[in-house]
Protein backbone atom coordinates (compact mmCIF):
# COMPACT_ATOMS: atom_id res chain seq x y z
CA UNK A 1 0.00 0.00 0.00
CA UNK A 2 2.48 2.13 1.15
CA UNK A 3 4.88 1.61 -2.12
CA UNK A 4 1.54 2.98 -4.36
CA UNK A 5 1.62 5.97 -2.98
CA UNK A 6 5.03 6.90 -3.33
CA UNK A 7 4.72 6.04 -6.75
CA UNK A 8 1.90 8.20 -7.10
CA UNK A 9 4.57 10.86 -5.19
CA UNK A 10 6.96 10.05 -7.64
CA UNK A 11 4.00 10.68 -10.49
CA UNK A 12 3.42 14.19 -9.05
CA UNK A 13 6.32 14.67 -8.65
CA UNK A 14 7.30 14.65 -12.21
CA UNK A 15 4.29 16.58 -13.20
CA UNK A 16 5.42 19.36 -10.57
CA UNK A 17 8.65 19.64 -13.09
CA UNK A 18 6.21 19.84 -16.07
CA UNK A 19 4.40 22.23 -14.20
CA UNK A 20 7.89 24.28 -14.00
CA UNK A 21 8.55 23.29 -17.64
CA UNK A 22 5.61 25.39 -18.78
CA UNK A 23 6.24 28.04 -16.84
CA UNK A 24 9.62 28.19 -18.28
CA UNK A 25 8.18 28.32 -21.46
CA UNK A 26 5.99 31.21 -20.89
CA UNK A 27 9.12 33.14 -19.24
CA UNK A 28 10.86 32.25 -22.02
CA UNK A 29 8.30 34.09 -24.57
CA UNK A 30 7.61 37.23 -22.48
CA UNK A 31 11.33 37.27 -22.98
CA UNK A 32 12.12 36.92 -26.23
CA UNK A 33 8.95 38.54 -27.71
CA UNK A 34 8.22 41.99 -25.86
CA UNK A 35 4.92 41.84 -25.09
CA UNK A 36 2.54 44.36 -24.04
CA UNK A 37 1.04 44.26 -20.32
CA UNK A 38 -2.10 42.86 -21.68
CA UNK A 39 -0.87 40.09 -23.75
CA UNK A 40 1.37 39.16 -20.49
CA UNK A 41 -2.34 38.61 -18.24
CA UNK A 42 -3.51 36.83 -21.50
CA UNK A 43 -0.14 34.39 -20.75
CA UNK A 44 -0.51 34.20 -17.31
CA UNK A 45 -4.78 33.42 -18.08
CA UNK A 46 -3.44 30.48 -20.30
CA UNK A 47 -0.44 29.46 -17.62
CA UNK A 48 -3.03 28.95 -15.07
CA UNK A 49 -5.62 27.51 -17.00
CA UNK A 50 -2.91 24.94 -18.76
CA UNK A 51 -1.59 24.03 -15.23
CA UNK A 52 -4.66 23.70 -13.77
CA UNK A 53 -6.11 21.48 -16.48
CA UNK A 54 -3.07 19.23 -15.72
CA UNK A 55 -3.30 19.00 -12.28
CA UNK A 56 -6.93 18.10 -12.25
CA UNK A 57 -6.56 16.01 -15.24
CA UNK A 58 -3.46 14.13 -13.32
CA UNK A 59 -5.43 13.80 -9.86
CA UNK A 60 -7.98 12.24 -11.66
CA UNK A 61 -6.01 9.41 -13.38
CA UNK A 62 -3.36 8.78 -10.75
CA UNK A 63 -5.35 9.43 -7.57
CA UNK A 64 -9.28 8.28 -8.44
CA UNK A 65 -9.42 11.82 -7.77
CA UNK A 66 -8.87 11.76 -4.21
CA UNK A 67 -6.56 14.78 -2.71
CA UNK A 68 -3.77 13.64 -0.82
CA UNK A 69 -1.14 15.63 1.23
CA UNK A 70 1.55 14.03 -0.82
CA UNK A 71 -0.16 15.76 -3.72
CA UNK A 72 1.15 18.75 -2.81
CA UNK A 73 4.17 17.49 -1.69
CA UNK A 74 4.99 16.08 -4.69
CA UNK A 75 4.02 19.34 -6.87
CA UNK A 76 5.74 21.48 -4.69
CA UNK A 77 8.97 19.37 -4.29
CA UNK A 78 9.19 19.23 -8.37
CA UNK A 79 8.42 22.56 -9.09
CA UNK A 80 11.34 23.51 -6.38
CA UNK A 81 13.84 20.90 -7.63
CA UNK A 82 12.88 21.88 -10.94
CA UNK A 83 13.61 25.84 -10.87
CA UNK A 84 17.18 25.20 -8.43
CA UNK A 85 18.46 22.46 -11.02
CA UNK A 86 17.34 22.81 -14.50
CA UNK A 87 15.52 25.71 -15.09
CA UNK A 88 18.51 28.08 -16.32
CA UNK A 89 19.65 25.42 -18.40
CA UNK A 90 16.19 24.56 -20.14
CA UNK A 91 15.54 28.30 -20.19
CA UNK A 92 19.15 29.15 -21.99
CA UNK A 93 19.04 26.28 -24.04
CA UNK A 94 15.07 26.98 -25.36
CA UNK A 95 15.84 31.04 -25.44
CA UNK A 96 18.92 30.15 -28.20
CA UNK A 97 16.15 27.87 -30.53
CA UNK A 98 13.43 30.45 -29.91
CA UNK A 99 15.48 33.35 -30.98
CA UNK A 100 17.30 31.67 -33.65
CA UNK A 101 13.74 30.63 -35.34
CA UNK A 102 12.93 34.15 -34.65
CA UNK A 103 16.04 35.39 -36.67
CA UNK A 104 15.53 33.37 -39.73
CA UNK A 105 11.91 33.74 -39.99
CA UNK A 106 10.17 36.22 -38.09
CA UNK A 107 12.47 39.35 -38.73
CA UNK A 108 12.58 39.17 -42.66
CA UNK A 109 9.13 38.77 -42.54
CA UNK A 110 8.73 41.94 -40.63
CA UNK A 111 10.96 43.35 -42.64
CA UNK A 112 9.70 42.70 -45.92
CA UNK A 113 6.24 44.08 -44.02
CA UNK A 114 8.06 47.41 -43.27
CA UNK A 115 9.22 47.47 -46.90
CA UNK A 116 6.14 47.34 -48.35
CA UNK A 117 4.69 50.01 -46.06
CA UNK A 118 7.57 52.32 -46.66
CA UNK A 119 6.98 51.57 -50.68
CA UNK A 120 3.10 52.37 -49.88
CA UNK A 121 2.82 54.85 -48.01
CA UNK A 122 5.65 56.49 -50.36
CA UNK A 123 3.25 55.79 -53.64
CA UNK A 124 0.89 57.58 -51.61
CA UNK A 125 2.70 60.84 -51.40
CA UNK A 126 3.43 60.75 -54.87
CA UNK A 127 -0.31 60.42 -55.66
CA UNK A 128 -1.02 63.17 -53.29
CA UNK A 129 2.01 66.08 -54.22
CA UNK A 130 1.63 65.62 -58.17
CA UNK A 131 -2.26 65.31 -57.80
CA UNK A 132 -2.20 62.22 -60.91
CA UNK A 133 -5.20 63.43 -62.78
CA UNK A 134 -7.35 59.98 -63.79
CA UNK A 135 -8.04 59.90 -67.74
CA UNK A 136 -11.52 61.48 -68.59
CA UNK A 137 -13.46 58.71 -70.09
CA UNK A 138 -15.99 60.79 -71.47
CA UNK A 139 -14.16 63.28 -73.26
CA UNK A 140 -14.61 62.38 -76.86
CA UNK A 141 -18.36 62.52 -76.20
CA UNK A 142 -20.69 65.80 -77.92
CA UNK A 143 -22.52 67.84 -75.24
CA UNK A 144 -25.77 66.33 -76.72
CA UNK A 145 -24.91 62.78 -76.22
CA UNK A 146 -27.00 60.93 -73.40
CA UNK A 147 -23.81 59.79 -71.31
CA UNK A 148 -22.79 62.90 -71.81
CA UNK A 149 -25.18 65.27 -70.27
CA UNK A 150 -25.94 62.02 -67.62
CA UNK A 151 -22.46 62.54 -65.62
CA UNK A 152 -22.72 66.63 -65.53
Amino acid sequence: MVTGEIYKLLYFLFIGICIGVLFDIFRIVRKCFKTSDFITYVHDIIFLVASGFILIFSIFVINNGEIRSYIFIGLIAGICIYLLTLSKYFISFLSKIILFIKKILFDPVIKLCMKIRENFSTFLEKIQKNKIKMPKIFSKCSKSDKIYNKFQ
